[in-house]
């Protein structure tokens, strides 16, 4: 038809096969790369492949077709399609996604502001001793919001300040300062931005546990349960053991109390006997 735009078939061709590893893979990732330097970014992506988690870097046109075609197969990818924007790459994978979003989230690293970004926390700034030698530079702090003075010969901070607020842009001003402070406010790396485990779709927030504070909770959880449990005198595979241990230890001790005479408590009997004699020596002997 006069004036159709023709796709052309290599495209059509990695549409197709996209979706295909989409549709196929059990997890399906969209992952945000805005602000990450192409030779950082292609460690990345090696990085992750050699773990099995190859990244497709696409037009997000190609990314929604791929999608779209994916979700007719499988309608849990559908939420997907709502987190395409800005710089977008796929990710596919097998595993847990708990882990795979950790692995994620090492990607980024601590990057310099250049200004006019906004400050994913609040920026602080220490209060002490800095680097600079007294001159301009104590007017270049001053009127960008920092406390600076001339102490002893050298320029101080003379106390913590919260420079810009979480949410707020960078002034460019600002940036360069906290750059020159060794300051680093942002962050650079691989941005998880929604995820669909088989059937099951993740929104960031929810992947993002602390797996260390997970696995202590549990733990304190089980200690707590299997003191209960001991207390009680519940019977069960992890129980009994310990349970027959403590009965044996509290026989025992009331055996030796009342001197009863066993092939078990014959030899604490015995030692004890020679212990105290022993004592009584001595107190004779002084």
């Amino acid at each position: 038809m006069p004036g159709r735009t023709s796709i052309r078939p290599e495209k059509t061709q990695r549409v197709a096969s996209l979706a295909k590893s989409i549709q196929e893979a059990p997890v399906a990732a969209l992952v945000g790369f805005r602000g990450v330097p192409a030779a950082a970014m292609q460690k990345m992506r090696k990085e992750l492949r050699g773990r099995g988690h190859p990244i497709v870097v696409a037009p997000n046109s190609a990314i929604r077709h791929a999608l779209e075609a994916a979700a007719r197969e499988r309608p849990a990818l559908r939420p997907l399609l709502e987190h395409v924007t800005d710089q977008t790459a796929i990710l596919v994978a097998r595993g847990n996604p708990f882990g795979l979003s950790k692995e994620l989230d090492e990607t980024r690293s601590p990057t310099p502001a250049r200004g006019g970004e906004l400050a994913p926390k609040d920026i602080f700034v220490p209060g002490g001793t800095t680097s600079f030698k007294p001159g301009p530079i104590v007017g270049e702090l001053q009127q960008a919001g920092f406390p600076a003075a001339i102490e002893k010969g050298k320029v101080v901070l003379k106390k913590d300040t919260t420079i810009v607020r979480a949410g707020q842009p960078i002034p460019r001003n600002v940036a360069t300062l906290l750059t020159r402070l060794d300051i680093l406010p942002l962050e650079v790396g691989l941005d998880l931005r929604a995820l669909v485990d088989g059937d099951t779709f993740y929104a960031p927030a929810v992947l993002r546990v602390d797996l260390d504070a997970q696995r202590a909770s549990v733990g304190a959880a089980h200690r707590l349960a299997l003191g209960v449990a001991l207390e009680l005198a519940w019977t069960s595979r992890t129980t009994t053991p310990l349970l027959v241990s403590r009965a044996h230890r509290i026989a025992l001790a009331v055996a030796l109390e009342i001197g009863d005479i066993s092939k078990v408590t014959l030899p604490h009997l015995v030692g004890r006997a020679v212990r105290q004699a022993k004592a009584v020596a001595d107190l004779g002997g002084s």
